[in-house]
Formats: C-alpha cells, structure tokens, sequence
C-alpha cells in the first residue's frame, strides 16, 4: 500500500514537472493567450457589479514596440534585471526589514518574478503561491532569454482596469501605435505599475 501511494506522488510531481516546465518552455516561442491574472480578471467580470468594462489585451512583437516602453518598465521595477538570475537578494532583505516596520508593505520582486505571478498564479500572500513564483521563476530563466522575458512582461502587465499588455494600453490611454509612445508616455505606463486599479495615467 505505501510502495502504490509513493508511486502515484511520484507520477503526480513528474506531471505537475512536466506541464509547468513545459509550459513555460513554449513561451519561448508563443504569445499567451491569456494569463491567470486575466482569467481571473474575467471571472470576476462575470460576478458582475461596478467593474463592467471589457477586457482589452492585443500581443506586439517587441519590435514593434518603441526602446523607451521597455526601458522605463525596467527603471521603473527591476532596475537589476540585465544581471540577476531572477531573484534580488538584496531587494528582498530590505523589503523584509522594511515591512517588518509595519506601516506599509513593500514588494521586493523582479521583474521575472512579476511576470511568473502574472502568468500562472494568484493573487496573495500565501507560502504556497511564493514558493510556486519561485519554481515558475526559476525556470522562466533557465529557458527564456532576458529579452523574451521583457517581451513577455510589456506585453502582459496590467496597464489599468481590464488594459493588459502595452499593445493594448497606447491605443487606449494615447491613440498611438507601441512603435510610437515617447519616453514621457513609457514612463507614464511604468508609474502605474506598482497599483494600475488605483494610479491613473492621465
């Protein structure tokens, strides 16, 4: 009995090794669909109430995206991501010491880190969806270049309400093509990052 039950939690960890390292893998080549963030998004659309409007998201290539949009999102979060490896220690030591204060709570993630949780998890603060941004995380390294993974992240963040990805926020917030937002509009999507349901680009 114990010799059946160790096999089958052998076989459920290689398949949950599988489809999540598989699934980040084929990222590499193909644009989401969707993220978890956006199905989220969408089944809480469903439930009704005050937040009605539809949910906007368009996937760009990152050349057709202008220098500056990626730039300001890496100034703005992540300002360490050319060298990390997906994890700052050290941004994650002083957002520990500074929470620890108790007034307000600061994030320590990278951009990778971000871009895992907006991809295949939830929101929260449990050990578990921690422990699975870092798996996610790790593997987004392991496979993706760096800048696959900026591409992915311009292109799946959320911009505002329901505006997802930059291809969907220029047309909404300035008219334009990604190809033509100026550094004062990529810094305008970037300052919205932190709380895009709270800040407005205006």
């Amino acid at each position: 009995m114990l010799q059946r039950l160790k096999t089958v939690l052998l076989r459920l960890l290689l398949a949950f090794c599988l489809l999540t390292v598989g699934s980040v893998l084929l990222l590499r080549w193909v644009p989401p669909p969707t993220t978890a963030f956006m199905l989220a998004d969408r089944v809480e659309r469903l439930g009704g109430g005050a937040r009605v409007a539809a949910q906007r998201y368009r996937w760009v290539p990152l050349e057709e995206i202008a220098y500056s949009v990626p730039l300001a999102m890496v100034a703005a979060e992540d300002q360490k991501f050319p060298q990390h490896f997906g994890f700052d220690l050290a941004a994650l030591q002083a957002a520990a010491a500074h929470n620890q204060k108790g007034r307000t709570i600061r994030g320590g993630s990278t951009l990778t880190q971000q871009l895992a949780k907006n991809l295949f998890l939830w929101s929260g603060r449990s050990y578990l969806r921690k422990g699975l941004e870092a798996w996610f995380t790790l593997w987004l390294e392991v496979l993706l270049p760096k800048r696959r993974i900026l591409e992915l992240y311009v292109n799946v963040v959320e911009f505002g309400d329901g505006v997802y990805g930059v291809g969907a926020a220029a047309p909404a917030y300035f008219g334009k093509t990604p190809a033509r937002l100026g550094e004062r509009e990529s810094a305008l999507l970037a300052a919205v990052l932190p709380n895009p349901r709270r800040y407005r680009i205006e």
